[in-house]
């Protein structure tokens, strides 16, 4: 049975040859021009669409990115220019951030399990940590105190609420993440007392969601939580970051995010918020959804084969770059991310093929049972929304097959 496949994000199209153009150039000629598939391609103009869709509904909220949803260092100064804030999931990624021309003091660093090493590079360089537990934060103010500088320190929350309908829940209940609410206002105390840096705090409830509803509701239960915790420290927070959430259509049935309740709830909700909060600023945390549309992988047909009636196209790529297109990478029931046969774009669909990769794994598709053009050795198949949580988020050296490329274009605009 024919399956369907997710839908083409909006900025592809093909040329008079019906071959894929990936920002306005041709998908042969960029594998040409990278010497080898398989290959990501990332397209700057499609993330800065996403950057001034967010201004327009989200005035006078600051855009931090996450930068873990795609790391590459072009991708990166490329959004340098473009958000408020940088956040980091580790010391490597602080590495890369810095290397790239990025203000310390522009960047935070979240996440569980920081080594002693990290936490004093970042306390160096300026950076706000954002604090896990209680006794990441006795390690963070005794090193500090050892280097003589003041450290630049706010709290991760643990909130009891979670972002309904998320594909990845970060809050509610017991969750690695933060620091449980109720422990939150003597933190506070104890860091302001000690003399550090207080920033305020970073509430992140989940991410890719597509409903208006739940994510209205989310950034509500967040700013009474982050009013809440202010009165009880006794300190208004310089920052709240209401985290992300923010989710892009990756399988049929899956409709495009709709921005414009979302921001016009929040302007409202800013606009009334606590006097606790009267002069705190705000910002939203985003990933995936600022880059993971501008990207596309390509890889190259291999081999053409027929097993039981069933027609397989064996390619050089597979799920050691692309794992979530595999349906390996949080999917409960596999579906389709949308692909295409890039060198036949445009061209009508004649055959039911499933699209596999090289590994000696049955994990290992890129689409199952889905109709395309009629496709042979030498074809390029484009997996599209291949922009966040690729390459890096992938077992690349698994069977240590051939590594992919990567490249950027339309960087200067």
């Amino acid at each position: 049975m024919t399956k369907p496949i997710g839908p083409i994000p909006d900025g592809f199209a093909s040329d008079s040859d019906y071959m894929l153009l990936i920002g306005g150039r041709r998908a042969d000629d960029l594998a040409a021009a990278a010497g080898d598939t398989p290959l990501f391609v990332y397209d700057m103009a499609l993330v800065d669409r996403q950057v001034a869709r967010f201004r327009a509904a989200f005035p006078g909220v600051d855009l931090h990115y996450a930068m873990k949803a795609n790391p590459h260092p072009q991708v990166l100064r490329h959004l340098l220019g473009k958000v408020d804030g940088i956040d980091l999931a580790s010391g490597g990624e602080m590495r890369t951030a810095i290397e790239a021309g990025g203000d310390p003091r522009r960047m935070s660093f979240a996440g569980p399990g920081k080594r002693d090493s990290e936490l004093e590079a970042a306390i160096a360089a300026g950076v706000t940590i954002n604090l896990e537990s209680e006794g990441e934060a006795g390690r963070a103010l005794a090193i500090a105190e050892r280097l003589g500088v003041t450290p630049r320190l706010g709290v991760r929350v643990n909130p009891d609420f979670e972002l309904k309908g998320s594909g990845m829940r970060m809050g509610g209940g017991a969750k690695p993440f933060g620091l449980d609410a109720a422990r939150v206002p003597a933190l506070v105390r104890k860091l302001i007392e000690s003399g550090a840096d207080w920033r305020g705090f970073h509430i992140f409830a989940g991410s890719q969601a597509l409903s208006p509803d739940a994510l209205i509701e989310a950034q509500r239960a967040s700013v009474a939580l982050a009013a809440e915790l202010a009165d009880k420290a006794g300190a208004e927070p310089p920052l709240v970051n209401l985290g992300g959430g923010f989710g892009i259509p990756y399988v049929h049935g899956d409709r495009p995010l709709d921005l414009a309740p979302i921001g016009d709830a929040l302007t409202k909700l800013l606009n009334n918020r606590p006097q606790a909060l009267a002069n705190t600023g705000f910002a939203i945390e985003l990933g995936r959804w600022l880059v993971g549309e501008c990207g596309v992988y390509l890889t190259r047909v291999l081999d053409r084969k027929y097993s039981q009636g069933k027609t397989f196209l064996v390619v050089d790529g597979g799920m050691h770059h692309q794992l979530a297109a595999s349906g390996n990478f949080g999917q409960v029931i596999r579906r389709n991310y949308p692909v295409a046969i890039a060198t036949r774009f445009g061209t009508p669909a004649e055959e039911e093929v499933t699209i596999v990769g090289c590994l000696c794994t049955p994990l290992d598709i890129l689409a199952d049972d889905v109709m395309m053009p009629c496709a042979d050795v030498g074809d390029l198949v484009a997996v599209f929304l291949a922009g966040a949580y690729g390459l890096t988020a992938s077992p690349q050296a698994f069977l240590s097959q051939h590594p992919a490329g990567e490249m950027v274009v339309n960087p200067a605009t």
